[in-house]
Protein backbone atom coordinates (compact mmCIF):
# COMPACT_ATOMS: atom_id res chain seq x y z
CA UNK A 1 0.00 0.00 0.00
CA UNK A 2 1.42 3.70 -0.97
CA UNK A 3 1.91 6.05 1.76
CA UNK A 4 -0.30 8.69 2.11
CA UNK A 5 1.86 10.93 2.69
CA UNK A 6 3.15 11.69 -0.74
CA UNK A 7 -0.36 12.44 -2.25
CA UNK A 8 -1.43 15.76 -2.16
CA UNK A 9 -4.96 17.15 -3.39
CA UNK A 10 -4.77 18.64 -6.72
CA UNK A 11 -6.16 21.89 -5.88
CA UNK A 12 -4.44 22.40 -2.88
CA UNK A 13 -1.28 21.28 -5.40
CA UNK A 14 -1.63 24.24 -7.79
CA UNK A 15 -2.27 26.88 -4.82
CA UNK A 16 0.79 25.38 -3.20
CA UNK A 17 2.68 25.97 -6.39
CA UNK A 18 1.76 29.54 -7.39
CA UNK A 19 -0.46 28.75 -10.06
CA UNK A 20 -3.55 30.42 -8.66
CA UNK A 21 -3.63 33.04 -6.03
CA UNK A 22 -6.67 31.49 -3.92
CA UNK A 23 -7.38 27.76 -3.42
CA UNK A 24 -10.64 28.36 -4.45
CA UNK A 25 -10.02 29.88 -8.08
CA UNK A 26 -8.27 26.87 -7.91
CA UNK A 27 -10.67 24.46 -7.01
CA UNK A 28 -12.91 26.16 -9.21
CA UNK A 29 -10.53 26.11 -11.93
CA UNK A 30 -10.74 21.82 -11.27
CA UNK A 31 -14.12 22.05 -11.00
CA UNK A 32 -14.64 23.55 -14.09
CA UNK A 33 -12.51 20.71 -16.04
CA UNK A 34 -9.81 22.58 -17.15
CA UNK A 35 -7.44 20.62 -15.59
CA UNK A 36 -5.88 17.50 -17.19
CA UNK A 37 -3.78 14.84 -14.76
CA UNK A 38 -1.88 12.88 -16.74
CA UNK A 39 -4.06 13.45 -20.12
CA UNK A 40 -7.04 12.58 -18.38
CA UNK A 41 -9.58 15.68 -17.56
CA UNK A 42 -10.89 15.44 -13.93
CA UNK A 43 -13.45 17.23 -12.12
CA UNK A 44 -13.01 16.53 -8.51
CA UNK A 45 -11.47 19.12 -6.57
CA UNK A 46 -10.01 16.25 -4.25
CA UNK A 47 -8.16 14.04 -7.12
CA UNK A 48 -5.00 12.85 -5.63
CA UNK A 49 -1.19 13.42 -7.11
CA UNK A 50 1.90 12.33 -6.47
CA UNK A 51 5.44 13.13 -7.76
CA UNK A 52 5.72 12.41 -11.80
CA UNK A 53 2.55 13.11 -12.51
CA UNK A 54 2.40 15.19 -15.59
CA UNK A 55 -0.73 18.67 -15.56
CA UNK A 56 -2.46 20.28 -18.28
CA UNK A 57 -4.47 23.26 -17.42
CA UNK A 58 -4.68 26.73 -19.01
CA UNK A 59 -3.40 29.85 -17.08
CA UNK A 60 -5.03 33.29 -18.85
CA UNK A 61 -4.03 32.64 -22.73
CA UNK A 62 -1.41 30.05 -22.21
CA UNK A 63 -1.78 26.54 -21.66
CA UNK A 64 0.71 25.05 -19.13
CA UNK A 65 2.18 21.66 -18.93
CA UNK A 66 3.57 21.41 -15.15
CA UNK A 67 4.97 17.90 -14.18
CA UNK A 68 5.13 17.53 -10.49
CA UNK A 69 8.46 16.69 -8.58
CA UNK A 70 7.33 17.67 -4.79
CA UNK A 71 4.35 17.65 -3.15
CA UNK A 72 5.43 20.64 -1.04
CA UNK A 73 4.06 21.43 2.66
CA UNK A 74 2.82 25.01 2.28
CA UNK A 75 2.93 28.04 0.18
CA UNK A 76 5.83 29.71 0.52
CA UNK A 77 7.31 32.22 -1.55
CA UNK A 78 8.42 32.17 -5.01
CA UNK A 79 11.54 30.51 -5.51
CA UNK A 80 10.44 28.04 -3.22
CA UNK A 81 7.12 27.09 -5.08
CA UNK A 82 8.63 26.72 -8.54
CA UNK A 83 10.97 23.80 -6.93
CA UNK A 84 7.20 21.70 -6.92
CA UNK A 85 7.42 21.42 -10.48
CA UNK A 86 9.41 21.09 -13.15
CA UNK A 87 7.82 23.28 -16.54
CA UNK A 88 7.21 21.05 -19.70
CA UNK A 89 5.25 24.12 -21.46
CA UNK A 90 6.36 25.42 -25.14
CA UNK A 91 7.51 28.46 -25.45
CA UNK A 92 5.62 31.39 -26.51
CA UNK A 93 5.65 32.19 -30.19
CA UNK A 94 7.90 34.93 -30.72
CA UNK A 95 6.56 38.45 -30.87
CA UNK A 96 6.52 40.70 -33.91
CA UNK A 97 7.27 44.16 -34.16
CA UNK A 98 6.11 46.37 -36.04
CA UNK A 99 7.71 48.17 -38.97
CA UNK A 100 7.31 51.51 -38.66
CA UNK A 101 6.07 53.41 -41.74
CA UNK A 102 8.75 55.98 -41.57
CA UNK A 103 11.96 54.69 -39.90
CA UNK A 104 12.78 58.00 -38.85
CA UNK A 105 10.44 59.66 -37.17
CA UNK A 106 8.46 56.51 -35.08
CA UNK A 107 5.65 59.10 -33.57
CA UNK A 108 7.73 59.37 -30.74
CA UNK A 109 8.10 62.95 -28.92
CA UNK A 110 7.84 66.54 -30.96
CA UNK A 111 8.91 66.13 -34.90
CA UNK A 112 11.67 68.14 -35.83
CA UNK A 113 10.85 71.73 -37.64
CA UNK A 114 11.47 69.93 -40.79
CA UNK A 115 9.13 67.21 -40.32
CA UNK A 116 6.64 69.06 -39.56
CA UNK A 117 6.91 71.63 -42.66
CA UNK A 118 6.70 68.64 -44.86
CA UNK A 119 3.86 66.94 -43.13
CA UNK A 120 1.97 70.72 -43.36
CA UNK A 121 3.31 70.47 -47.53
CA UNK A 122 1.89 67.05 -48.20
CA UNK A 123 -1.33 68.01 -46.39
CA UNK A 124 -1.77 71.02 -48.26
CA UNK A 125 -1.33 69.19 -51.10
CA UNK A 126 -4.06 66.92 -50.25
CA UNK A 127 -6.41 69.16 -50.31
CA UNK A 128 -6.21 70.93 -53.55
Amino acid sequence: MSDPADKLRLDKWLWFARFFKSRSLAATQVGAGNVRVNGERVTKRATTISPGDVLTFSQGRVVRIVEVVALGTRRGPAPEAQTLYSDMSPPPPPKETPVPENPRFEGKGRPTKRDRRQGDLSRARHLE
